[in-house]
């Protein structure tokens, strides 16, 4: 048996950019011998350090933004890692292809479509797990850099040597082949050595199917 590529993944579930690059690597999933670890990182303690300089509205996002990561990280805590996938696409899914947004009442709906307690929304408003969702940011952050942000994901490069990129951002996630092509395209790049980055303007928001 091949033993399976190991893909480490750094999500906010409140991102809609991560959600997108989420479903493109769970499609990899299907047409390539890999494996995602899931891994919670946090827009809101990311942009923490310059949140003064940022415009109203992104200041309330970003208090807004606190309540998600802080429910997925007591399920993790309380539940096991094994959860996070099921719980961030039942998130995902209800904040963004359904247009429901970071509510309660979307959270709720989220942790019972995930079969998981009702009292875990009770975190949103607490600090309990804010040490462990600090440390599972800087993890991610600290292999990519300041300058990014969600998702983050690290996958093998040269040698075996771990490598990570913020991204790939991309709309709608690709299907099939050619989400294999964006793989194969994403190893090609991190087996590089001093490979930093490929951009190019958005001009479409995400497109949630």
């Amino acid at each position: 048996m091949t033993e399976k590529t190991p893909v480490d993944f750094w999500f906010d579930p409140l991102c809609p950019w991560a959600w997108m690059t989420s479903r493109w690597v769970l499609e990899v999933e299907k047409v390539r011998d890999i494996e995602v670890r899931w891994h919670v990182m946090s827009l809101a303690v990311l942009n923490e350090p310059k949140l003064d300089t940022l415009p109203e509205h992104y200041r309330e996002g970003m208090k807004k933004a606190w309540g998600p990561v802080r429910v997925v990280m007591a399920a993790q805590d309380q539940h096991g890692e094994e959860v996070l996938g099921k719980l961030y696409t039942a998130l995902g899914t209800r904040f963004h292809n359904r247009g429901e947004g970071p509510t309660r009442e979307a959270v709720l709906g989220a942790l019972e479509d995930s079969g998981l307690p009702a009292s875990l929304a009770d975190y949103a408003d607490s600090d309990e797990y804010d040490t462990q969702l600090r440390a599972s940011h800087k993890v991610g952050i600290d292999k990519v850099g300041e300058e990014v942000g969600t998702p983050v994901i690290a996958v093998p490069g040269p040698e075996g040597e771990e490598v990570a990129f913020f991204g790939p951002v991309v709309t709608p996630a690709p299907k099939g082949e050619a989400a294999a092509r964006l793989w194969d395209g994403t190893l090609m790049v991190a087996s590089t050595p001093g490979f930093y980055e490929i951009k190019r303007t958005r001009t479409v928001g995400p497109i949630f199917d």
